[in-house]
């Protein structure tokens, strides 16, 4: 996964942290946790702030589904 698959990423995250509400998750702990994913293969330094808010978007609304 790259920063771009945003929907892929917060599916991924949806099924690491299940018990987690996304709203409450601050940029910092969202950037760690989106390294740490193992199918996560980009360059760490390439996110920023809007592309963090997007998976933060995806992740609260997979999280209500």
């Amino acid at each position: 996964m790259k920063w771009t698959d945003v929907y892929d990423i917060a599916m991924a995250l949806t099924d690491q942290h299940p018990d987690t509400d996304p709203q409450y998750v601050n940029f910092v702990d969202l950037h760690s946790w989106v390294c740490d994913l193992e199918d996560f293969d980009d360059d760490p330094n390439r996110s920023g702030e809007k592309i963090l808010e997007a998976i933060q978007a995806a992740w609260i609304e997979e999280a209500t589904n």
